[in-house]
């Protein structure tokens, strides 16, 4: 009878020893792949860490590298009696890169405004009343703009209402029931957000239907004035160092060249009923451009950290190493960067980062620092002094085309950064090793099932052995037995 599993027929733990045996083969060779596998997942974690330092940093780069970026202007607007914490004031202002400096007095004197229409008195009891006995349309219209509206017959007033708003080509038509409580019953109101002198709203009574006198403004010829706007649609009126300028919506474009403001309400007025004028200053973006110079530093040091970090080597047993230790393309990287923001450049007056008031500190990064510490003024007198008095020359110190800081640390991170990069070709390169080590762990588990048949199959043939000597032994006794012996 076959045996089934080892040690049965011998009685010996062969099973056991089988798989004792197994292991001492497969540990050595397991930890090893296991290790090089953590150290691998690593590595790759690592340059993904610094992929994205470098990536982030790169866009902080970007913004300095652009001569529309650093040149960039301000429209500051003060208003007489109101602080920045009161709100906008009178009108908010934006102006463009072109815009020359400069200071003006404006004041809002008229709001642009649409048309309104109302039906008469007393021509509807309420809002339920029928607009009309018979079925017609009605187009809506302001220039070039128009839409239809079908009435039909025994429509209510508030239906109508309900269609002209509800309308999908509806260009800014707002419907509403006033009701008086009076004689004077329900009125409907129509209002239009066209704005602009002569963008009046019209109403056509297309079919010329009488009931639909009371809610149309001309007939289907426009030869016959029905209903006339209560109010007209008017234009935006401001004075712009006292001359009178005007615009058809509440925005004035190009009436400062370069420079736009958006009126918000009328400008307040003084004791003898004047209106009072704003200050609105054209001025470089200061604020703008020293936020980029600080945000550039602070992610300079963010990388340079995260660079340390990764290719630290641990102090002692406990401390772990970095993913990078030791990693020559990451140190490369940090040396790079280093050459780059120390450099001159020739083209523009300030010549050097340290000139607007970054240095290097002892750990390698970038400070603006708040101490005179080598007799020139400490960082933030440097930089504020460079933004007051030189503040044209920022642009060439970073937009260089060969020299500039900006420009060449972004043409450097890109050689590390882009699809097929220096660093994604590392990457892709650890990637590429794992997946062999994933191919090397298939046959190291092809190799063991193979030991393992081998020994199984000698400590088979050696249970069946010791199991037959056993029942030669135990039939030697049994015939001794039987003799007397």
């Amino acid at each position: 009878m076959a045996i089934q599993s080892l040690g049965v027929g011998s009685g010996l733990a062969l099973d056991d020893l089988v798989r004792q045996l197994i292991e001492a083969e497969r540990k050595p060779k397991q930890d090893r792949l296991d290790k090089r596998e953590e150290s691998l997942d690593a590595v790759i974690s690592g340059i993904g860490q610094l992929k994205s330092k470098m990536d982030a940093f790169k866009d902080s780069v970007d913004a300095l590298r652009r001569n529309s970026q650093l040149n960039s202007r301000t429209a500051i607007a003060s208003h007489p009696g109101l602080t920045s914490e009161d709100g906008a004031g009178p009108f908010t202002a934006e102006a463009s890169n072109s815009a020359v400096t400069g200071s003006y007095k404006i004041a809002i004197t008229q709001l642009a405004e649409g048309s309104r229409i109302e039906t008469a008195n007393g021509d509807f009891a309420s809002k339920t009343s029928a607009v009309s006995g018979t079925a017609g349309s009605l187009t809506f219209k302001v220039g070039t703009d128009s839409f239809d509206i079908n009435v039909t017959a025994g429509m209510t007033l508030e239906q109508l209402r309900d269609k002209v708003n509800a309308n999908a080509d509806n260009f800014g038509v707002t419907a509403s029931i006033i009701s008086t409580g009076t004689a004077d019953g329900a009125k409907l109101v129509f209002t239009s957000d066209k704005t602009g002198t002569g963008n009046d709203l019209q109403i056509v009574n297309n079919d010329d239907i009488a009931d639909l006198q009371r809610v149309s403004t001309t007939n289907a010829a426009e030869d016959t004035t029905y209903l006339t706007p209560v109010q007209l649609a008017s234009n935006a009126q401001a004075t712009v160092d006292g001359i009178v300028v005007e615009s058809e919506t509440n925005r004035f474009e190009n009436v400062i060249d370069n420079v736009a403001f958006t009126a918000t309400e009328l400008s307040s007025k003084d004791t003898v009923g004047d209106f009072q004028e704003s200050t609105l200053s054209v001025g470089f973006d200061k604020e703008g451009t020293e936020k980029k110079i600080r945000d550039f530093v602070d992610d300079y040091n963010s990388l340079i950290s995260e660079i340390a970090t990764l290719t630290k080597y641990g102090e002692s047993e406990l401390e772990n190493d970095g993913a990078l230790a030791g990693d020559f393309m990451a140190r490369g990287i940090s040396s790079g960067l280093a050459n780059i923001a120390s450099g001159t450049v020739s083209s523009s007056e300030l010549g050097s980062l340290f000139q607007i008031g970054i240095a290097f500190d002892e750990d390698g990064k970038l400070s603006i620092s708040d101490f005179d510490e080598y007799g020139f003024g400490s960082g933030e007198d440097r930089l504020n002094e460079a933004l007051d008095e030189n503040f044209d020359q920022f642009a060439s110190l970073f937009t260089d085309e060969k020299e500039g800081i900006a420009t060449r640390m972004y043409e450097y991170l890109r050689e590390y950064t882009t699809f097929g990069g220096l660093l994604r070709t590392r990457e892709q390169s650890v990637k590429d090793e794992k997946d062999e080590l994933g191919k090397e762990r298939e046959r190291f588990e092809l190799q063991m099932l193979n030991f393992e048949d081998i020994q199984r199959k000698k400590y088979l043939a050696l249970d069946q052995t010791v199991s037959q000597l056993n029942r030669t032994g135990n039939a030697l006794m049994a015939a001794l037995s039987s003799t007397g012996f």
